[in-house]
């Protein structure tokens, strides 16, 4: 996985070596490859993961996306699992903590339709109970495209959330072009700021 570490040029028409943003490839644009991205993380001695199982009834088949703690010595929580949502095609998942928070995103189609788009859902998770601090959308304008899939990295210590990946139309007020995108959430974990967005 790329790591962010400067979100100061992501506002502005530089190259993306002098931002340091990731070199596109073959390879890095397979969507195979960008979901061996993170699944796992460790927040305040708990380990948390992110997966999602296929229900086949009723048809058409739709995907369960699960968020699960594990129990251990090291946890004041016990073991735990919820349903963060549903996909009707395969999800883009992951998840990362921070020294701040703990976040889990995934992409996920809503409805069997044809002409339904798939977005992406970033969550800020509350580490206690599993249930939503914050639930936010990455969504192409208007519907017309798709964000198909949502890495997650951090900045600024974990206070500044970035979520990237790729898309097929223009996001609200982004700046640049491009089917890359990166979505910066300045103090996640604190606010509901909604993200500055930057394609490439």
């Amino acid at each position: 996985m790329q790591v962010f570490t400067r979100i100061a040029c992501f506002g502005v028409a530089v190259s993306l070596a002098a931002c340091g943003l990731p070199e596109s490839s073959p390879e890095q644009d397979s969507l195979a490859e960008q979901r061996e991205g993170l699944t796992t993380a460790t927040f305040q001695g708990c380990t948390y993961s992110i997966s999602y199982t296929q229900i086949p009834m009723p048809y058409p088949p739709v995907d369960a996306i699960s968020l699960t703690r594990q129990a251990s010595a090291s946890c004041p929580y016990p073991a735990a699992s919820v349903e963060l949502g549903r996909s009707y095609n395969t999800p883009f998942i992951g998840i990362i903590a921070t020294q701040v928070g703990l976040a889990a995103a995934f992409s996920f189609k809503g409805s069997p339709s044809g002409s339904a788009n798939t977005q992406c859902r970033v969550i800020h998770i509350d580490p206690a109970t599993l249930g939503d601090v914050r639930r936010d959308a990455i969504v192409v304008n208007f519907g017309a495209g798709n964000v198909t899939s949502c890495n997650l990295d951090q900045t600024d210590a974990g206070t500044t959330l970035v979520a990237y990946g790729k898309k097929t139309g223009p996001l609200p007020g982004e700046t640049g072009s491009g089917s890359n995108y990166v979505a910066t959430y300045f103090n996640f974990f604190t606010s509901t700021t909604p993200a500055v967005y930057y394609a490439y």
